[in-house]
């Protein structure tokens, strides 16, 4: 399943993953730097989905904010 994601990195809330109208925000630690907030994402996703993050992509909008990521559940 597809989801719309609104990543907030270098946050203090993180991990945190809150549903909205809009989809889905997200509250990482990590830093938007090298990578480290999207592998930061899809851990998360991974533990609030309950599977493993190799089931999580991320599909569209790997330098944005808002992204679109797939799940196989």
């Amino acid at each position: 399943m597809q989801y719309t994601v609104r990543v907030r990195p270098g946050s203090r809330k993180g991990p945190l993953v809150e549903a909205s109208a809009d989809g889905l925000t997200v509250h990482v630690r990590e830093r938007a730097v090298d990578g480290a907030a999207n592998e930061g994402l899809v851990k998360a996703l991974a533990a609030h989905f309950g599977v493993a993050p190799s089931r999580v992509e991320i599909v569209r909008g790997h330098a944005s904010r808002i992204k679109r990521v797939e799940v196989d559940e």
